[in-house]
């Protein structure tokens, strides 16, 4: 019998956001006759909502304390020496690093123990809209050096490769472009959603879904919401998310009454995609937003900031409008889509099929697995 591939999956933590449902993803799609695969990951924290609590509560996944978001010298040393003892016990084929602190101290790691293959995942990147100048650069410089000790690098969209080979991180034939793939639960009706939600049944609704952060700009969607008040005064602007930013958004929108909504953090994003009509995306910078899918997936057009990957997801003036990130133009396009019933519909219907076959939870799985073959057939691993 064939020996099992041994995948170690390392992740800062499981919030609610792309790495932790690609992860999971994974965890539930691949063959366990072929793939004995574990994952570690941190700890959330107190600002931010547990993928797993919210909605996969039964994966099998193994803490690290000191993996998590923040960076602190000696809970970063912990969480080292307990990868390295980890990875020593399981002795992975491979090690498959997802966000950036996961990818420092997981291949830190495996390099340290010998491991055969190491495999990162960029989500996104941090080249743009996180840090100072010179943050910008340590963090250039350090992806640099993982990335010349590194098998494989994979990006979730091809924009997000460009950008980083750009920053002379990695060479262009280590890298993979392997989009986000996903299945969403089957959807309440429209009318089941918005009675959930405490949503009118009948007006307009437009959402952003995201982590009220910096680099998310969710004050423009606010923005947004006040200067389409008088051409769409019974709109609803539906805020899913939390994050640092919540208290000041909710000063801003004090003026607009009911037209702002926060829903909060939802477990079942399939209830706030079947209560909207059109979703919202303001970032500065973006990887591949899964938000994006899981709209299109549930047939929403969106408007959207052209950043990152995001035109991979969105197809400009076929399933929703790009713009550039600014107020102005946000505020035109979703003035379009509100006024035009028909284009929006069209768009609704084209952006379900293209989601359907592009971004499928199948596919994922399908294309790391090819992934992972062609490294043990290349490295002799695993009987292969």
């Amino acid at each position: 019998m064939t020996e099992r591939l041994r995948v170690l999956r390392v992740i800062a933590r499981m919030n609610v956001g792309g790495p932790a449902l690609q992860v999971t993803g994974l965890l539930d799609g691949m063959d366990p006759d072929r793939y004995d695969h574990r994952v570690l990951t941190g700890h959330v924290g107190p600002d931010e909502a547990d993928y797993l609590a919210l909605r996969a509560p039964d994966a099998a996944v193994q803490y690290v304390d000191g993996l998590g978001r923040s960076v602190r010298a000696a809970a970063d040393v912990r969480a080292l020496r307990t990868l390295i003892k980890e990875v020593r016990a399981f002795r992975p084929h491979v090690v498959h690093t997802h966000t950036a602190k996961a990818g420092v101290l997981g291949r830190l790691a495996a390099r340290a123990c010998g491991v055969p293959a190491l495999v990162h995942t960029f989500h996104g990147h941090l080249l743009h809209g996180y840090f100072s100048p010179a943050v910008t650069r340590a963090v250039v410089l350090t992806e640099r050096s993982l990335a010349r000790g590194s098998t494989r690098l994979v990006a979730v969209g091809s924009q997000v490769r460009d950008d980083l080979l750009a920053a002379g991180i990695g060479r262009a034939e280590q890298y993979v472009v392997v989009p986000p793939g996903l299945a969403l639960p089957p959807a309440p009706t429209r009318e089941e959603a918005r009675t959930a939600l405490g949503l009118p049944l009948s007006a307009p609704v437009v959402t952003l879904v995201a982590r009220l952060t910096a680099v998310k700009r969710p004050e423009r969607f606010v923005e947004v919401a006040r200067a389409l008040a008088e051409q769409h005064p019974a709109a609803v602007f539906a805020i899913c998310g939390e994050g640092a930013l919540l208290p000041e958004l909710r000063r801003q929108a004090a003026g607009l009454g009911d037209r702002v909504r926060f829903l909060g953090w939802r477990g079942d994003v399939e209830t706030v995609y079947a209560a909207t009509d059109l979703v919202v995306l303001t970032s500065d910078n973006e990887g591949m937003p899964v938000s994006l899918i899981e709209a299109a997936l549930s047939g929403v057009p969106a408007v959207a900031t052209r950043v990152g990957s995001v035109a991979e997801v969105v197809a400009d003036g076929e399933t929703g409008i790009l713009v550039e990130p600014e107020v102005a133009a946000l505020s035109a396009a979703v003035d379009r889509l509100l006024s035009d019933h028909v284009l929006r519909q069209r768009m609704a219907t084209a952006a379900a099929h293209r989601a359907e076959s592009l971004f499928s939870r199948r596919r994922l799985v399908d294309d790391i697995e090819r992934l992972y073959e062609q490294i043990a057939h290349e490295k002799h691993l695993a009987g292969r």
